[in-house]
């Protein structure tokens, strides 16, 4: 009897960061599912911000960066990525960046992806950030990608639709189960509040709406405040947005944090107000930690998490009247406020990282 062990199958995730960001959170995950199934886990890192709990080894190219970020830098970054996966001898690259530039897209499918197993995930419906709109373009760069990974149905349903790749499946974002100590529990109001969490970019995360869909609400009579936990871009125009509206008193910015769990399980609710999505964490995160979820109903993500009335609220998108009739719905139907959140975790263990790593589990080994 040979006494030789099998080896282990070897991946390397490549991510554009480990911070701040949706995308960049589930790849972090996604290492932490791979290596509970045994395998050999490597990470590339375009960025250098590592927040987020993960598992394998680490190329932070984005040292590399912050050294030099000239066009010789950026050669030299290119050649290191380049003889990494290429020394390696991976099984599987699981590509997992937003992938916008038809150029650099073309310089790694060509010279770094050549003779791998690619798997290209796709985390949002804005296809546009992943695969090019001309479609043999699109045919030309991703005609010899092993797989793709959509993080919702919707998203594989658009891009089957659109560009007929027939090696298209759904692996859905799994919860993240944070267990550390928290960073500002001293910063949760004392009063009941509601919450966004993301980042706070206006354009794809319509926080306006959001804000003009809270004053009209019942909330403020009930001293019941809105809570923005995050940075971005925006930031400072929605706080000048809120003073002009004289709001201010009733709508508390907090930082961004690593661990913002604890004002999470202790709001009343979430609330997503998102142009588009993927398939948006912030909605399972915020179930999984016992809190019910108000969404619009953008593309794409949650009408595959929301049950209505059972674990939250779905309303049509860019409907301000609604969004506040939903908010107002829920602190008034107490019955219907407390059986969501009875039913709130429980209604996100698919999602669970048990059943998630079999999903890829199924991907990985179906060869």
């Amino acid at each position: 009897m040979s006494n030789t062990k099998k080896a282990k199958i070897k991946i390397c995730i490549v991510t554009s960061s480990l911070g701040k960001g949706g995308g960049q959170k589930s790849s972090a995950v996604l290492s932490i599912l791979l290596d509970s199934l045994g395998y050999d886990v490597h990470i590339v890192s375009i960025l250098d911000t590592i927040d987020y709990a993960y598992k394998g080894t680490l190329l932070n190219l984005g040292i590399l960066k912050k050294e030099n970020d000239s066009f010789f830098g950026k050669i030299k970054r290119f050649y290191v990525f380049f003889y990494f996966i290429r020394t390696q001898n991976f099984d599987f690259i699981i590509d997992s960046r937003s992938r916008p530039s038809i150029i650099k897209q073309f310089l790694i499918n060509k010279l770094i992806y050549v003779n791998q197993k690619v798997i290209f995930i796709v985390h949002s419906f804005f296809l546009e950030n992943y695969i090019p709109n001309n479609k043999c373009v699109a045919q030309y760069l991703y005609r010899k990608a092993f797989k793709f990974v959509t993080v919702s149905h919707a998203i594989k349903f658009k891009l089957l639709s659109r560009y007929h790749f027939d090696n298209v499946h759904v692996v859905h974002n799994a919860v993240n189960e944070v267990h550390t100590k928290p960073e500002i529990d001293l910063l949760v109001p004392k009063d009941d509040y509601i919450l966004f969490f993301g980042r706070i970019e206006d354009s794809i995360k319509n926080l306006t709406l959001l804000i003009e869909s809270y004053k009209l609400s019942v909330l403020r009579d009930k001293n019941i405040k809105l809570v923005i936990l995050g940075e971005g871009s925006d930031k400072l125009k929605l706080k000048q947005k809120v003073q002009a509206m004289d709001i201010n008193k009733h709508v508390l910015f907090l930082p961004y944090t690593k661990n913002p769990y604890s004002v999470v399980s202790k709001a009343m609710f979430t609330i997503l107000t998102s142009k588009y999505e993927g398939f948006p964490t912030m909605l399972i995160e915020s179930l999984f930690h016992g809190t019910p979820v108000i969404s619009v109903d953008c593309q794409s993500g949650p009408s595959e998490i929301i049950i209505e009335a059972q674990n939250g609220l779905l309303v049509p998108n860019n409907n301000p009247y609604l969004l506040s009739e939903a908010m107002n719905r829920f602190v008034t139907d107490n019955n219907l406020y407390l059986f969501c959140k009875n039913n709130a975790k429980k209604s996100v263990e698919k999602f669970n990282k048990e059943h998630i790593s079999k999903d890829w589990k199924q991907i990985i080994e179906s060869i």
